[in-house]
């Protein structure tokens, strides 16, 4: 007599749970734009929610902690002439939030700690380059300030937020809408899925397509794709007979599927969240009441499906938090926010364990918020994995840190277009007199500021010895 043997598997037992009716955020006017982006960024200071706004595109963004009703006089982040269609916060700094719209630009804004008086009208920096809307974003997970755009033009823009300057322009690669993009784990390549049914690995830096395979699902909705840890691709689409599929792809071998999971019959685009550090991907579909989640393992059937959270209302859009914003003491390992019409609920997917302690297979070093790269290093063709941090003692987000935007000289760029002229004597006098004169100005500015600072210091000791003297 055969004995059937389970899988062995930690996250078996995952399960997932709504938060209660005090955790959640009230009275929220999610938008209505039809666009099959997630409408929801969160990080572990903020969430943020894109929004229904007059006369142009808004989103709001919330501390964490800020639950319950939300004032409807609460300041927006607006700027965008046009709806606000895809946002994402930067992995490197998590007061710093980038948003595009269909007025064709990507903005990116500085969000302070503290809450805002009015609206943030004035972003940091303006991304004017797409002809048409520009509807997905992704930062780059390991360099510095690098963020990619897509838009209705059928180009990829990569630019350097902290100077404002395009660092490639990938416009002949899809003859088509893109749906979406991808960056793999140390942002040397892209996946993206487009309206021609073409499943595509791009290298940017040298501009070409490394592998691609048409039609990967047979259905005409758009697909999704992702890349899991150790390389290979997720991609979510629908058959022919409409029913949605989940399929694992090796790059170096696009003929066959590793693994194809077909699943209901449904209309909704199926968005895909891949947690690395768990290998489980969670399938969130637009439209649906539930959330799907499966782990991807080196052994068959490589895809194993785990379980489903359902609830009654259906989703208008979801956020996903990264791993070092969960509570590792109450062994979460995955954390959602589902929008509503009018609210957003968090979800919490838990493995259940019985000990306090923390549990080192469940959380593995995770990446952290320093960048391993500049711009430009990447630009020039290093590559590194993202810089790891340890979950043992949680984690506390770091203090504000400013972005500061440095836009170059133009003419430190470009050569001068006519011959070059030999430097006279008088020129050359003239020069080092300026200088000398600019320093000398220099030292009296740097002796008055030290005056100034002793001053400062003897009048805060003197306030102190009136203060204590009152006491």
């Amino acid at each position: 007599m055969s004995r059937r043997v389970v899988r062995q598997s930690k996250f078996r037992h995952v399960f997932g749970q709504a938060a209660k009716a005090d955790q959640s955020y009230e009275d929220i006017r999610v938008s209505k734009v039809t666009w099959d982006s997630s409408f929801c960024a969160v990080n572990p200071k903020f969430l943020a929610i894109i929004v229904e706004a007059g006369g142009g595109g808004a989103f709001i963004v919330l501390p964490l902690a800020k639950t319950g009703r939300v004032d409807k006089n609460y300041p927006l982040v607006t700027g965008h002439t046009a709806p606000v269609l895809d946002i994402d916060w930067c992995p490197h700094n998590d007061n710093v939030i980038a948003s595009a719209s269909d007025d064709t630009t990507v903005m990116v804004w500085q969000i302070p700690d503290y809450t805002p008086v009015r609206n943030i009208t004035e972003p940091i920096i303006t991304l004017e380059g797409h002809s048409k809307r520009v509807g997905i974003l992704s930062w780059h997970p390991t360099a510095r300030n690098v963020l990619l755009s897509a838009g209705g033009d059928n180009v990829i823009i990569i630019w350097n937020v902290g100077t404002g300057e395009v660092l490639l322009s990938l416009d002949d690669l899809h003859p088509d809408v893109i749906h979406s993009v991808c960056w793999n784990s140390n942002g040397s390549l892209l996946a993206t899925t487009c309206k021609d049914k073409t499943l595509r690995i791009i290298d940017p830096r040298k501009g070409q397509v490394v592998a691609e395979r048409a039609r990967p699902h047979e259905g005409a909705r758009p697909l999704r794709a992702v890349f899991t840890a150790d390389g290979k691709l997720l991609s979510t689409g629908f058959s022919r007979m409409s029913e949605r599929q989940l399929a694992l792809w090796d790059p170096n071998n696009f003929e066959e599927p590793v693994a194809l999971q077909e699943m209901d019959t449904s209309n909704g685009v199926l968005l895909p969240f891949y947690d690395p550090d768990s290998s489980i991907v969670y399938l969130c579909g637009k439209g649906d009441s539930s959330i799907r989640y499966f782990e991807i393992t080196d052994e068959p059937p490589f895809v194993h499906y785990l379980n489903t959270f359902s609830s009654k209302e259906p989703q208008r859009g979801m956020g996903f938090m990264p791993k070092r914003g969960l509570e590792v003491s109450k062994c979460e390992i995955a954390r959602f926010y589902k929008l509503h019409e009018r609210k957003c609920e968090p979800i919490v997917m838990t493995v259940p364990r019985k000990s306090d302690l923390f549990q080192d297979d469940l959380y593995p070093d995770t990446p952290g918020p320093e960048p391993a790269l500049e711009a430009d290093e990447w630009l020039s063709g290093q590559d590194a994995e993202p810089v790891l941090i340890s979950l043992r003692d949680g984690y506390v987000p770091p203090k504000h840190r400013e972005l500061r935007v440095t836009k170059r000289n133009i003419l430190d760029v470009r050569p001068p277009s006519g011959p070059r002229r030999s430097q006279s004597a008088s020129d050359a006098s003239l020069s080092q007199h300026t200088l000398e004169t600019l320093l000398e100005e220099i030292k009296a500015l740097r002796e008055q500021v030290q005056a100034q600072e002793q001053r400062i210091t003897a009048l805060e000791n003197m306030l102190c010895e009136l203060v204590d003297g009152t006491d």
